[in-house]
């Protein structure tokens, strides 16, 4: 069985946001079933958001995958939390943009806006969403080939 163009973008996202978890000391995940714990903050979580079909010509079809990034920080990192996941979020957009057809996945990449979200819990919690668009062609027939 083989795996469909989009959870090859998805997982070549992650691949690209890797190394920056890696050299941060950061936690990566996708589509996380609870919230993020403080042990795992400072944080970028991914989630597949939609996936549309905006055009057909023939036996292709154009479509546009949404994934959220979210830079998740809290309280306590030595820094304000707005801060640190604002700095995620800049070497998140950076990376994604570097390699803007993720290998030639697909045919683009927009960013389509971003959100601010500051709670106060136990401790002050800042989470940074940016959405962002991949623009991807597949055959009619068959979502695992290029169109």
């Amino acid at each position: 069985m083989s795996e469909s163009i989009r959870e090859r973008i998805i997982q070549a996202v992650m691949a690209v946001l890797e190394p920056i978890a890696q050299s941060g000391g950061i936690t990566l995940i996708r589509s996380p079933p609870n919230g993020i714990s403080r042990e795992q903050s400072p944080a970028l979580a991914i989630f597949a958001e939609s996936d549309t079909v905006t055009s057909r010509l023939n036996d292709r079809l154009e479509r546009q995958l949404v994934l959220r990034i979210v830079a998740l920080s809290r309280e306590g990192v030595g820094k304000a939390p707005e801060t640190v996941a604002d700095a995620l979020l800049v070497a998140a957009h950076a990376a994604v943009f570097a390699n803007a057809n993720l290998g030639g996945l697909c045919v683009g990449v927009r960013e389509l806006d971003c959100e601010w979200d500051v709670q106060d819990a136990d401790a002050q919690i800042a989470s940074l969403p940016a959405r962002y668009q991949f623009s991807y062609r597949t055959m009619a027939h068959d979502l695992s080939l290029i169109g």
